[in-house]
């Protein structure tokens, strides 16, 4: 199998890495909106470098993964999708709803596929939550607690590009509600502070956030998130039921101290961020995509989860600013139908 990557960052070097070791990918063509980086990184993986996006495409692709910055993404999954060739992308498809439509209907004209990057889909713990909640074990949900909390804000050039603290970052806390309970947001009510670092008052953000999703079913969520986290990396969701409560992401890396007499002290070795807590499942996204490409399996995460995930974000904002709480109906819903997947 050949594969192009397009963007060559922080993640796009960890996806060129994943792929390279994959026993099914024979050759990797890498570009980047800086042809040296791209370079760079693929001299040190054996792998290929194109000078652009147009001559990436050029190539004898069998897919393509997409790791560029944000705003290049809808685009990118429309190149791709006229190319005829199936597409790994990283979140967002794009920051609003009707880039994020055309994107979709992109796929959907040239009859491609598009798999969604997130990766907490493929985390053991959130696997295992979510085979407890379709067991019964847990007895009837009433409540979930979803935690993302990051060691330290991203560099302030990045905050006016990144959408928000709830599309940038909850958006992932709002999917895996989603697919863990299998039960869609009907309504939210969220609020937000930014009382950290100035650079998110200039750039019209929070740098810390809570929202309380209520779901179809009457189940109540809370999901907060934070820029300011300094004890570490912590994502954590825990599920309360009738029957039993469970916990992911708690181990002996999450950054949390019990001041109890017997309590478990703070870990000698916090999980200091993303891709060191989310290794395993990005690599075992990016493996997903391989069997995608091959018919070997179905598509794990449709492009349509990322715009259930962004409506509910959307909603969020709109909930902050307006300061009360707001239907998911009607959010970002295109005419004749809100176009969003099934948590199921």
């Amino acid at each position: 199998m050949r594969i192009g990557l397009i963007g060559t960052g922080r993640i796009g070097s960890f996806h060129a890495g994943v792929l390279a070791r994959h026993p099914e990918v024979e050759s990797l063509v890498l570009a980047d909106a800086d042809a040296g980086r791209a370079a760079g990184v693929a001299g040190a993986l054996g792998a290929e470098a194109a000078p652009d996006v147009d001559a990436l495409l050029g190539q004898a692709l069998d897919a393509v993964v997409i790791a560029s910055a944000t705003a290049a993404h809808a685009e990118l999954i429309a190149r791709a999708a006229r190319a005829g060739l199936p597409a790994f992308c990283e979140k967002p498809i794009a920051l609003d709803v009707p880039r994020t439509l055309r994107a979709l209907d992109a796929v959907a004209e040239a009859g491609t596929v598009l798999q969604l990057g997130f990766m907490r889909r493929f985390d053991a713990g959130y696997r295992a939550a979510r085979e407890a909640v379709r067991s019964g074990r847990l007895g009837r949900l009433h409540t979930v607690r979803a935690v993302t909390s990051d060691p330290e804000p991203p560099p302030a050039a990045y905050l006016p590009l990144s959408g928000g603290l709830f599309r940038d970052c909850l958006v992932h806390d709002f999917d895996i509600v989603r697919w863990v309970t299998g039960r869609e947001v009907v309504e939210v009510y969220a609020t937000g502070s930014d009382t950290g670092p100035a650079m998110f008052r200039e750039a019209g953000d929070v740098d810390t956030a809570a929202a309380v999703l209520t779901l179809d079913d009457g189940m109540l969520v809370t999901a907060t998130a934070t820029r300011c986290n300094g004890a570490g990396y912590d994502v954590r969701m825990e599920l309360a039921g009738e029957r039993d409560q469970i916990v992911v992401g708690l181990d002996d890396r999450t950054p949390l101290a019990s001041v109890e007499p017997q309590g478990p002290p703070a870990p000698g070795k916090p999980w200091p961020g993303f891709l060191e807590r989310f290794a395993p499942a990005y690599e075992a996204e990016l493996d997903a995509f391989v069997r995608l490409v091959r018919g070997e399996a179905p598509n794990p995460c449709d492009g349509r989860e990322a715009l259930a995930a962004l409506r509910i974000a959307e909603a969020c904002e709109r909930s902050r600013r307006e300061r009360g709480p707001v239907r998911l109906a009607g959010v970002g819903e295109p005419a004749g139908g809100d176009g969003a997947g099934s948590a199921g």
